[in-house]
């Protein structure tokens, strides 16, 4: 008998942006701005005690999130980034081998590599020829077998969005015995009125967790910070499967600091969205077909041009994130970082 499961030979690697000394590194839909000075000051704060355990319960940041949001504390749980909730999915709802997890792809490269770690059958739906959620085949993809349906909006990598119609339909046709986590990692980025706001539907269905992250527009990527709401009951499940101590006293301390200064970071998602909108409309003159992103990064549809491009774009010293053959993402930056890739970009010659 093999020490190791052998099914671990195909698992897919997460595989994560490159960092080349000095080049500009758009892969991995970093904020270019560091953390404020009052969540830094309470990080270092934080820090002085690292010599103690975290508090296995992350108290101070559930209560601070209740409060945020509206809800109750036992509706929220704490996890190692929001990608560690989607794990805890997984395992929370998953038993045998052929429990079923159904997804968009593509979407959110951890969604195969938890569903495959958890043990359970994934059922991947394709995008439609807009990139976008095609919620109707995923309605049809969910099978007595299905326990939980995962849903990324703004969709990683495509930037495109579900809208609460489509959300609500999802919910509705697949019933309440079986999960859906709407992934919304992006959230603070989306002005598009049609897209779905997770928390404004929680209320109505027991069947949804809205999952949300520190990691990006609050600049806390490093630290590893993501959070779920749902009914006590989920919310209880996924902090019985949560490693302990997975949340450290100096992530709690940021998150709370920056919960407290969301004014001033979330005011730099508008600059974002500002760029957004100058980086597309670049690539849609040099002919990149770009569909519309309510993200912090666009992306290229290129294909069998996704190797060069990205070679390209290294010769260029700037890192972008390639897909296999299927696009490259790329981050919305400061103007700067962002000139260097649409340079990058219009001199790109397959």
């Amino acid at each position: 008998m093999p020490l190791i499961r052998p099914d671990l030979d195909t698992l897919p690697a997460y595989v994560p942006g490159r960092a080349i000394a000095g080049a500009i590194k758009l892969a991995s839909n970093e904020v270019s701005l560091p953390p404020t000075a009052p969540v830094l000051a309470a990080i270092a704060e934080a820090a002085a005690a690292g010599n103690r355990y975290p508090d296995l319960a992350v108290t101070g940041l559930t209560a601070r999130l209740a409060e945020h949001l509206g809800v109750d504390t036992g509706r929220i749980s704490i996890g190692c980034g929001s990608v560690s909730l989607c794990q805890q999915l997984v395992q929370a709802t998953c038993l045998e081998p052929s429990d079923e997890v159904v997804f968009a792809w593509r979407s959110f490269e951890s969604y195969p590599i938890v569903a495959h770690i958890g043990g359970a059958t994934m059922r991947r739906v394709p995008l439609d020829a807009d990139f976008r959620h095609d919620i109707d085949g995923m309605i049809a993809a969910v099978t007595p077998k299905t326990r939980l349906v995962l849903v990324c909006s703004p969709n990683n990598p495509t930037g495109t969005v579900v809208t609460r119609a489509e959300m609500e339909r999802l919910l509705t046709a697949v019933g309440p015995d079986v999960l859906v986590a709407l992934d919304e990692a992006y959230f603070e980025y989306v002005d598009d009125p049609a897209a779905v706001d997770g928390m404004a539907l929680v209320d109505a269905y027991p069947n949804l967790v809205v999952l949300r992250t520190f990691s990006k527009a609050y600049r806390l990527a490093a630290l590893r910070v993501g959070y779920s709401v749902s009914t006590p009951e989920v919310a209880a499940a996924l902090r019985k499967v949560c490693s302990p101590f997975s949340v450290s006293s100096v992530a709690q301390a940021g998150a709370i600091a920056a919960l407290d200064n969301a004014d001033e970071l979330l005011a730099a998602c508008t600059d974002v969205k500002s760029e957004r909108i100058r980086v597309r409309d670049v690539l849609l003159q040099a002919g990149y077909p770009v569909p519309p992103t309510q993200a912090n990064f666009v992306w290229l549809p290129l294909g069998e041009r996704t190797a060069p491009f990205d070679a390209h774009c290294l010769d260029n010293k700037v890192i972008v994130r390639p897909f296999a053959s299927d696009g490259v993402r790329v981050t919305v930056s400061a103007p700067e970082e962002n000139d260097a890739f649409l340079a990058a970009a219009q001199s790109f010659v397959d």
